[in-house]
């Protein structure tokens, strides 16, 4: 039993130990990151971001024909400061780590803020930790969770993938081309995974939802390929309705967005597991985005 103790005991000190360095560093990343985007310093938000979603971010914004790096500072809400939140834990695994915290997340866009989970992930790079995203989790249909995580029960956490790290840092993408046409994928898929990829170069996962994302490096003049694969996730029954269809975007006011792709099982109707089709943006459609087509 007292071998048990001074087992438990190191464990313990060696734990407090990891959180005492490791939650400053995180800290200090996030809140220079932070620091960035509310005060639209381009260059601090290169220095303090990891290397792969500085690319991820600088190709959504050119393809939708934003200029880079001023859309960046464009959000809808400043990032959550993490003063007030009470600090869960920090987690480290190779070059991967998360901070999460729980509370009133405020993103200052009015009302009131109630106890929620924010989960920051950050990325060893040259010896330093950059930050790479949030994830914020609203907790209103998850009131079990939420008794947990305010009482100091992180079982949620330890049994939530995303809420930990993954000891993988992500290869940086390829630097896009500014889109010469803004597309987004659109996919309803209950029940289904649906990964789609559009000229071998924008790649997609839609899992059970009904979303729709930008096309990186967005549709081109000619031919555009669209691939797409599809399975039946667990819990699924392999006879819902499914859709995945490709839009072009206008930048002309009141123009709609047009339907350029479409692929479509109706229920019951087994879907076509791997296949590649296409579209075509000719004279006409082009016309019809310039807001001069019938």
């Amino acid at each position: 039993m007292q071998l048990h103790i001074v087992v438990l005991s190191t464990l313990m000190t060696g734990f407090c130990a990891a959180q005492g360095v490791l939650r400053p560093a995180l800290e200090l990343t996030y809140n220079a990151w932070r620091e960035a985007i509310v005060h639209q310093d381009a260059a601090s938000w290169q220095r303090v971001t990891a290397s792969h979603r500085r690319t991820e971010v600088q190709n959504r914004i050119t393809s939708q024909k934003l200029p880079f790096p001023q859309a960046l500072f464009k959000l809808p809400a400043p990032p959550p400061a993490l003063k007030g939140l009470t600090f869960l834990e920090a987690t480290e695994k190779g070059p991967t780590a998360t901070a999460a915290y729980f509370g009133k997340i405020d993103f200052g866009v009015g009302g009131t803020p109630t106890q929620n989970l924010l989960v920051l992930a950050f990325v060893s790079e040259n010896g330093e930790w950059l930050y790479d995203r949030a994830d914020f989790v609203n907790l209103e249909a998850l009131p079990e969770v939420r008794r947990e995580l305010a009482a100091g029960n992180l079982k949620y956490l330890k049994e939530t993938p995303e809420a930990q790290p993954s000891g993988k840092i992500p290869l940086p993408p390829l630097e896009a081309p500014p889109a010469k046409y803004i597309a987004k994928v659109y996919v309803f898929s209950p029940g289904r995974e649906v990964k789609v990829q559009v000229n071998k170069f924008s790649h997609h996962r839609f899992a059970n939802s009904k979303d729709a994302e930008i096309v990186i490096g967005g549709a081109l003049d000619g031919r555009n390929e669209v691939q797409y694969a599809i399975s039946k996730l667990p819990g699924g029954t392999d006879t819902e309705a499914l859709t995945i269809r490709v839009y072009l975007l206008s930048q002309v006011k009141d123009i709609k967005p047009i339907k350029a792709f479409e692929y479509q099982v109706l229920e019951n109707q087994p879907p076509t597991a791997f296949a590649t089709g296409s579209f075509n943006v000719d004279a006409a459609m082009i016309a019809k985005l310039m807001g001069k087509g019938n």
